[in-house]
Order: C-alpha cells, then sequence, then structure tokens
C-alpha cells in the first residue's frame, strides 16, 4: 500500500511500515498509521467530503484541526456516530465514514437545488416567512431539514465510557512550545502536574513548521521535552484530550479520547487545579471573499500542517493569499516540496523586503496591494481571479489550492470560559486576554506571542509563577536557542467585496452557511450587537463554535458600522470548547442493569397485615396504608391519621437514611454541606439541617445527631438518601480530599419502629426500658442508647407527625422481634400501624416539607420560610453566593404558603396550577399537597404561590379542566403551631 498517491516520498509524523485501511463512501482507500481521515483522504486525493448544511454546496476540507468548519463526516459500522470532523479522527483500521447532508452523494446532490433559491432564503427568513398558518404545520418538514449528520437509532453497544475525579497543582493545557515548557518548569518543583494537550501528538504549530531548536529539528526539542515529564512521577500526561470546560473554582473538564484503546472509548475528567496555565496556542482565521468556500480553499496553516506533519501534498498548483507575514512560510515550504506557487498575493500595500526579495529568488510572483475576488471551479477550485485592492486591471492564475491566512486569534475560549474578559489589541489585529478573574496564566501564542523565542520564554514565566503560586519553589529553566526571527506584522482585511452584478457568495460561517450578505442583513434590519447579529443570523453558533469565522463577523460589522472590532466586542465563549458526546459526559456503562426490591426486616409483618405495598426511594418496599375489611382507602388513611392524633401509632422508618460522620474534620464536612453550624451541637442532641445544591436550591434536609467529640450519625429522608450519601462521598473524595473524615452508610443495619401519638411513652414503658423517658430527662432532639423490650436500641426524639414520637432503631437482625413486642405492649392503648398516606396527611397538617412536593427542585430556604435555618455567622457554605445572587436577581419568588378552599368538602387535586381568577394564561404558582385533615375535619393544602408570604388572607384559583377552585391563603401550619405536643 502506498498511503495514497498524493503523499511526498519522505517526511512527516506517521510509521509508513503501518499501513491502515479504511473506507470513505463505500470506497476503500489506504494511509499510514499516525494520519488523521482528513490527511489520509487529501493524500488519496479526496478534497470533496460533503455538502454545506443550508445550499448544499461542494465543501472540502479547509483546516487541519479544530479550527475546521467543513470537513464534518458521518461514522457508519461498529462506531455509528455523527458530526465527527474528519481533521481531528485518529485513523484506524476498518474505519468507515461517509459524506453528510448530501443524496445521492457528495458530487452530485439533488438538494443542491437550494442554491437557484438563495435570494428567498437568507438569513432569519423562516422567522418571517412560516407564520401563517402556523409554525407547526411547518416545522416537522423543517427539523427533518435540519442538521448534517444523523443521530445514530440504537447507539454502539461496544463503546464504553467513564468518568473519573482528579486534583492537581498545576494544570497546563497545550503540549505547543510554550505548554511543554511551562510544564517542564511546574514539574521540576515536585508538584503534582497534569499536562492536557488535543492533538494526536505533543507538539502543536512545531509538528507543522520546519524550525530548528538548539540547531537540531525541532521535534527532536519536543521528544526531549516529553521524555523529561514522562520520568516525572509528579506529572500525568494526557494525549489526544481536550480540555472543554473552565468552570469556576478552577475547575475543568477534560475528554480522553481512547485512553485506554483496549476498552475505553471515551473518559471525562474532571479535575481541580490550584493553578492553570494555559498555553492553547492560535487559530488561524481566514479572508472572506467571492466563492471562498470551494474544495481546494484551505487555510495557510493548514497547508503547511498536511505538507510537512503528514507529508501529504494538498495540491499541485498553488495561489498563496495573506494579509500578514505568517503564510510566506507556506509558500516557502511549498516550493521546498516541488509544488508550483503561481502567486502570492497580498492585501497590504507594503511588505517587507527580505520577504519580497526571497520570493523573487525564488522565482515565485507577488501581487502587492491585491486581493482575490472571485474563484473557479465546480467541485474543487481551477482558478482565482486576482484584481488591485482599489480597482484597475487583473489577473487570473489556474491553481488547484488557495492558501489563506487572514491572521491568528489566540484561543482564548477556556480564558473566557473562567469569566474573565478579553481586550482588543490592534497591532495583532485580534482579542487576548485580559486580566485573570480566577488562579490562571495564559501563555504563548493564546496570549498573543507568535514568535517561537517568546513563546518558550512566555511558557518558562508561566510555568514557574503558576508552581511558585501553588507552594512549589522553581527557578526559570534555561532558555532553548532558536532561530532568528522578524516580528509578527498584520493588515487587517477582513472581507473582499466581489461584483455587485456576478451575484457571488462570500461566506463568513462555512458550517452555517452565513454569508457577508447575511451579515449586512442583519444589521440594516437593526441587529447591532454582537450577540444580537449572531443569533440572528447563527454565525458563531455551529459545530466549530466560529473558531475560524467569528472576528471576521465582528470586523465586518465593526467595518459597516464605522466603528473599531474593540468597540463591538467578542461573543461570549461558553463550554465545550469542541463537541462533546453524550456518553462521555454521563460515564455510563451500556447494557442492562438490575435495581432489586429491598425490603425492611418487618416487610413480612406488613404484607401478612394486608397493607397495600408502595415503592419508596431506592425500591424500598414500604407499607401505603392497612385498610381493614370494608374500609376504602380514604377511610384508612382517616382512621390511621386520627390514631396518631388521638392515641398512638407505629410506622416503619427503616428505609430512612442512616450514615455515620466520622473523622477530625466532621464538624468542618458539615458546615460545609449544611446551612447552619454545628460546632455547638451538644453530645447526644441533634439539629436539623438543609442542603443546598451548587446553585443554591434545596437538595436535602436531614436530622443529624452528634454520638461523640467527632461522630456524627445523619438521617435523611428516603427518597433522597442514596444521593444524599453520594453528595458526601464526592465532597470528600472529589472536592475536598484534604478533609479527614470517613461516611460510613448504616441503613441497612438499623431497623427502625416509630412510635407516635399522645400514648407513645406509655408503649414504650409498658414493653420496658431501662431508659428514662420523662420529657425533662429525655427532651425533644436529643437520643438515647439502652434496651427496650430486651433489645439493644438507639431512641430518638424526633417527629415527621408533629406529635409526640420515638424513632426506635436496634440492630436489622432484631427488627422484626423489636415491631412484634411494641405492638403487642400498645395493644391496650390502640396502638394502630400506619402507612405513608397517613404520614402525608400528618406532616400537612403540620406544614413539614417533602422532596418531589414542596422541595421540587426550584425553591430554597427562604421560599419555603426557613430563613432560620440559614446561618448568618458562618462565611461561607455549598450553595451560598449563588443563593445570594439568585435571590438579588429575582425578587418575586415563589413561596410556602397553605389554602383552605371556599368549600370544605372539596380537595384539590395536586400539581393543580393556580393563575389569576383561574385563567388559562400564566401560573403564578401551583398545589404541591393536598389532603383531607383529620384534626382540621375539612381539606388544607399546601402550595407554592407568587409572594406567597405577602398574600395572607387573599383569595387565589386553583384552574383545573373542567372547573376552577377558591381558596384563601394561610400560613401552611394547620395544626398545633407552637409544637408543643411534638416537644410534649
Amino acid at each position: 500500500m502506498s498511503g495514497g498517491a498524493h503523499r511526498r516520498a519522505e517526511g512527516g509524523a506517521i510509521d509508513r511500515t503501518r499501513p491502515v485501511r479504511f473506507q470513505f463512501n463505500g470506497r476503500p482507500y489506504s494511509g499510514f498509521s499516525g494520519d488523521t481521515l482528513a490527511s489520509a483522504l487529501l493524500a488519496n486525493g479526496v478534497h470533496l467530503v460533503g455538502r454545506s448544511f443550508k445550499y448544499h454546496r461542494p465543501r472540502g476540507i479547509q483546516g487541519a484541526g479544530v479550527e475546521d468548519a467543513s470537513a464534518v463526516v458521518q461514522l457508519v459500522g461498529d462506531e455509528d456516530a455523527p458530526n465527527v470532523l474528519a481533521t481531528g479522527l485518529r485513523l484506524r483500521e476498518g474505519l468507515s465514514a461517509k459524506s453528510v447532508n448530501c443524496w445521492p452523494g457528495p458530487g452530485f446532490d439533488l438538494a443542491a437545488v437550494l442554491q437557484a433559491a438563495s435570494r428567498i432564503i437568507p438569513a432569519g427568513f423562516y422567522y418571517k416567512t412560516f407564520k401563517w398558518p402556523h409554525w407547526h404545520w411547518f416545522e416537522p418538514y423543517i427539523r427533518r431539514a435540519a442538521g448534517l449528520s444523523r443521530g445514530s437509532a440504537t447507539g454502539s453497544p461496544d463503546l464504553v465510557y467513564e468518568n473519573r475525579y482528579d486534583h492537581c497543582d498545576v494544570l497546563v493545557v497545550g503540549a505547543g512550545p510554550a505548554g511543554l515548557m511551562a510544564a517542564v518548569a511546574a514539574a521540576r518543583s515536585g508538584l503534582r502536574v497534569v499536562l492536557a494537550d488535543d492533538g494526536l501528538a505533543p507538539g502543536g504549530r512545531l509538528r507543522s513548521e520546519t524550525v530548528r531548536i538548539e540547531g537540531k529539528p525541532s521535534l527532536d526539542w519536543v521528544q526531549a521535552m516529553v521524555d523529561e515529564l514522562d520520568s516525572f512521577a509528579n506529572v500525568l500526561r494526557l494525549q489526544d484530550a481536550t480540555v472543554w470546560g473552565y468552570h469556576e473554582g478552577n475547575f475543568l473538564t477534560i475528554v480522553e479520547r481512547r485512553p485506554d484503546k483496549s476498552r475505553i472509548h471515551q473518559r471525562n475528567r474532571k479535575l481541580w487545579a490550584k493553578q492553570v496555565v494555559l498555553a492553547t496556542g492560535a487559530i488561524e482565521r481566514p479572508i472572506v471573499f467571492p466563492n471562498n468556500d470551494r474544495p481546494g480553499v484551505m487555510l495557510a496553516s493548514a497547508v503547511r500542517t498536511y505538507l510537512n506533519a503528514y507529508a501529504v501534498i494538498p495540491g499541485r498548483r498553488a495561489v498563496i493569499f495573506t494579509n500578514n507575514d505568517s503564510a510566506y512560510e507556506t509558500a516557502f515550504d511549498l516550493h521546498d516540496a516541488g509544488i508550483d506557487v503561481a502567486a502570492v498575493v497580498d492585501t497590504r500595500a507594503r511588505v517587507s523586503s527580505a520577504i519580497s526579495e526571497r520570493l523573487a529568488t525564488l522565482g515565485i510572483p507577488q501581487l502587492i496591494d491585491h486581493v482575490i475576488h472571485d474563484t473557479r471551479g465546480r467541485l474543487r477550485v481551477k482558478r482565482v481571479d486576482v484584481r488591485p485592492r482599489n480597482g484597475g486591471a487583473g489577473h487570473a492564475f489556474d491553481c488547484d489550492l488557495v492558501a489563506v491566512s487572514g491572521g491568528w486569534n489566540p484561543a482564548v475560549h477556556l480564558f473566557s470560559q473562567s469569566r474573565a474578559k478579553l481586550r482588543y489589541e490592534t497591532e495583532l489585529a485580534t482579542f487576548v486576554p485580559g486580566e485573570a478573574w480566577q488562579e490562571t496564566q495564559v501563555a504563548g501564542a493564546a496570549a498573543g506571542k507568535f514568535r517561537l523565542a517568546d513563546c518558550l520564554r512566555d511558557g518558562a514565566s508561566a510555568g514557574v509563577e503558576a508552581a511558585n503560586r501553588a507552594g512549589g519553589a522553581v527557578e526559570p529553566p534555561p532558555l532553548p536557542a532558536t532561530e532568528p526571527e522578524a516580528e509578527y506584522a498584520i493588515s487587517p482585511c477582513w472581507v473582499v467585496d466581489g461584483d455587485a452584478e456576478a451575484d457571488a457568495k462570500s461566506f463568513v460561517d462555512m458550517i452555517g452557511d452565513v454569508t457577508v450578505a447575511d451579515i449586512r442583513l442583519a444589521l440594516r434590519e437593526g441587529y447591532e450587537s454582537i450577540e444580537h447579529v449572531k443569533r440572528y443570523t447563527t454565525a458563531g453558533m455551529g459545530l466549530d463554535q466560529g473558531k475560524t469565522g467569528n472576528l471576521n463577523v465582528i470586523g465586518l460589522v465593526a467595518a459597516t458600522l464605522g466603528r473599531t472590532p474593540g468597540d463591538i466586542g467578542a461573543t461570549t465563549f461558553r463550554p465545550p470548547y469542541t463537541p462533546v458526546e453524550f456518553g462521555a459526559i454521563a460515564g455510563n456503562r451500556p447494557g442492562p442493569f438490575i435495581l432489586p426490591a429491598r425490603r425492611t426486616p418487618m416487610t413480612e409483618w406488613h404484607e401478612n397485615a394486608g397493607a397495600k405495598m408502595y415503592e419508596a426511594g431506592a425500591r424500598w418496599r414500604r407499607p401505603g396504608y392497612y385498610p381493614q375489611p370494608g374500609e376504602s382507602m380514604q377511610d384508612a388513611i382517616e382512621r390511621e391519621s386520627r390514631a396518631v392524633r388521638e392515641t398512638v401509632g407505629i410506622y416503619d422508618g427503616s428505609p430512612l437514611g442512616k450514615f455515620e460522620i466520622k473523622g477530625p474534620d466532621a464538624v468542618r464536612l458539615l458546615d460545609l454541606a449544611y446551612t447552619n453550624a454545628w460546632g455547638s451541637l451538644a453530645l447526644n442532641h441533634g439539629r436539623y439541617g438543609v442542603m443546598l445544591t451548587d446553585d443554591g436550591l434545596m437538595s436535602d434536609d436531614s436530622v443529624t445527631f452528634r454520638l461523640g467529640a467527632d461522630r456524627y450519625l445523619m438521617i435523611s429522608a428516603t427518597g433522597n438518601a442514596d444521593q444524599t450519601y453520594a453528595r458526601l462521598e464526592r465532597m470528600i473524595q472529589v472536592e475536598r480530599p484534604d478533609l479527614q473524615v470517613l461516611i460510613t452508610p448504616l441503613t441497612s443495619q438499623w431497623a427502625n419502629a416509630t412510635v407516635c401519638g399522645p400514648k407513645a411513652r406509655d408503649v414504650l414503658r409498658r414493653a420496658g426500658t431501662d431508659i428514662d423517658l420523662a420529657g425533662d430527662s429525655f427532651p425533644f432532639m436529643t437520643m438515647r442508647e439502652g434496651v427496650l423490650a430486651g433489645l439493644p436500641v438507639r431512641i430518638f426524639r424526633v417527629s415527621y407527625t408533629g406529635e409526640l414520637s420515638f424513632e426506635v432503631n436496634t440492630p436489622s437482625r432484631h427488627g422484626a422481634m423489636l415491631w412484634q413486642r411494641l405492638i403487642d405492649g400498645g395493644a391496650d392503648f390502640g396502638i394502630c400501624p400506619v402507612g405513608s398516606e397517613a404520614n402525608h396527611v400528618l406532616r400537612i397538617e403540620k406544614g413539614f416539607l417533602s422532596f418531589g412536593h414542596e422541595v421540587d427542585g426550584t425553591v430554597d430556604p427562604f421560599d419555603l420560610g426557613m430563613a432560620w435555618v440559614v446561618s448568618k455567622r458562618k462565611s461561607d457554605f455549598i450553595g451560598k453566593r449563588a443563593m445570594e445572587i439568585r435571590r438579588r436577581g429575582e425578587p418575586c419568588r415563589r413561596e410556602l404558603v397553605g389554602l383552605l378552599t371556599d368549600d370544605p368538602e372539596v380537595t384539590i387535586p395536586e400539581g393543580a396550577p393556580l393563575t389569576p381568577r383561574g385563567q388559562r394564561c400564566d401560573s403564578e404558582g401551583f398545589v404541591s399537597a393536598s389532603v383531607r385533615s383529620v384534626a382540621n375535619n375539612r381539606s388544607i393544602a399546601l402550595a407554592l404561590l407568587d409572594n406567597g408570604r405577602a398574600r395572607m388572607g387573599e383569595t387565589v384559583h386553583a384552574r383545573l379542566p373542567d372547573r376552577v377552585i377558591r381558596a384563601m391563603v394561610t400560613a401552611p401550619v394547620f395544626y398545633d403551631p407552637d409544637g408543643s405536643r411534638m416537644r410534649s
């Protein structure tokens, strides 16, 4: 196998001893190990890879990495995946791909007829066109036509994804010259260093260039640096790994592709770093001119990459089009490879004499102050038309390759994601990093340093600074000697206007088919903000997220409005930096799994007693209610509820989550997780606490008791127990590994029989115990250990029903015996087994919360009238800042209230929306829970209502499909508001 007829006889970082077979559009080809799919296609003379999104125009390979906006393919066969960028896809044996957005094929596409209708489908046409008679008439057809690739119907069951968590002192992003220098400098400090690079091999731009370092080929220096890094035990080097998100708290996400070739397809690594060095390099941008999208029109840097890194000949006769000095190196490399350079077209009026003299020596024509104003060809460029920039007689050059360079944009995406600001640098004609917002250093081309010597120096400085800030102590490493370099010079040229009568399209965003005319239309229609222009035209919203086209859009907007690009500003960069598969984010193992039903020691008793069994939490089997002969469900619920209020009831609380938290940092963990403080909690006392999510919303409420100096027992709700445990484990293993604390789940080790009601003390005394149950010696929210009914027990004075209550816990092996002895001991007092339905009634009467009802993922403690649970003395806890920001920005919040219907016999269905006067309009709240109360002998309800606490006494309306129910807003406590019965 030759690896392709368009391959240089030698050179490139490919392994010519390892040929690789693959297919594209059903045809067999061959390449070499080390190729990407894009380089292998070019080596086989394939430039046409697909059709464009909107107009179905022929599109080819334009870049060599994530900057490419056209080389999107569909993988087929064993890895069915959509929208894969061929420029970053490592070639492997048996790989099969096909073109997207074309039928029957890229050479002849029936949908190309849309090009003839381009005048009537400009940007935003769908907003204006598909309005009558109704948008939904057109929606199915538009959705069917949208997109490029197709999603997989079944997925790929053999692909395995994984999530990992990690910490480091210094994270270096990018293994180009600056990144390698930074990583080596930091590694020599002995700190934990991670180097992540998204290239198939380290080196960055050095893999595409022919420069020398220390008098040797630059890749020799790269290998020496990599060898040193790999020799450090404190360094983790990740290759073919993209840092796709930079989040708050120096938390970054990294997707690794095939980190374990035998097993893992992709791994998403979630990493916290003390210091971050962004050495992400720079991305070349094009110049926009008429018909600039033809296959064969490529970025000059990409041409150089394919020529030098992959030994591919991307064309036989080339024209260079540039506004800066860097593209001349492409012309020189093409000439050295024996490729005819027809001309270098430079938009600038003045160019370095040294460059011009070297071109003349090589016999390469140079046209100063000229532009390409059109290209010719159908499925590949055949000719370019060139003319003076200010008008006049032009030239035509036959060619099959156009190498374009409009300048370089620092890859500031991660820096922007970190919430830092950018600033426009006029001398470089691009946006560069401003002041950092997090613990971040930016080095090399990412900081606007485009000369190799400056990149090396900047990288070493950033690595030393990051290591010293992270607690290390290191001196700058010696800088290697490099060849003399000229200063980078550029004169911006964003767009070349074509002849008006020619109706040629000039594309500023290739993947979205956004043209210069679309941008100008948006401006004429009043969309002058760059964010509005982006959304109206979709420029920068495709798979490449505007990596090559954004600055041209900004420059065009600025020129049209008579402003500078700095005045216009940049759009907002958000994660992901490049597309990430959902499988990598989820990290799930494919295939079936087993979630067994869970039984308590008392489940058999409940079933024998005729209980209607429900499923709760992680598939716990729990009684819902115990119907007696001839009773309806409502009758049984009211009987059980009345027993708790008037005599005594007993329910199975075994599924409640129980976790022992132990260690010298136990209080620090509780203070971090809960909104209230825990340092003052006395021995054998408990406290109610609330946890928030990272975005400041309620995630769990629990009661935690202090068992010893550094030992606590947390009791959480059944439905949220597993999530709470996972969250706490994540804190101590991932987010705060410095905390010395262990969490032991005890849910299945302890059975719980809760005795509640006015006669609860009498039942426990009748069963026999050595614990003093008197209120003064065993007050509310305390615990005691001892013997009850001849069994070892822990008893907790807590209540979810609002009555005197004792939660009796015993080792699970004694659970059934404890239950039966309490039933026997309570027979003379009329003890009644109680299910979850009656508990629901009792907790609503008392105004207690339930997850999935009042705690619905949108509320915080203040919304629920629980400001008292949020400590004013604590400097921080999880979710504190997010909660404060949200409350400042949302003055109208939904707050917990009670509802009493006008007709006491009418019960509002749970979930019913509350709307002004019951009209069919936007909701102002909803009914979270609704029951018939035995204590109030009427229906009651809890609701979340806009500004609810300020609306006490008002009448609200619950809208149902067939009627409207009126109700008065009240306080959300309907029984024993001062808690005297609960404390007894």
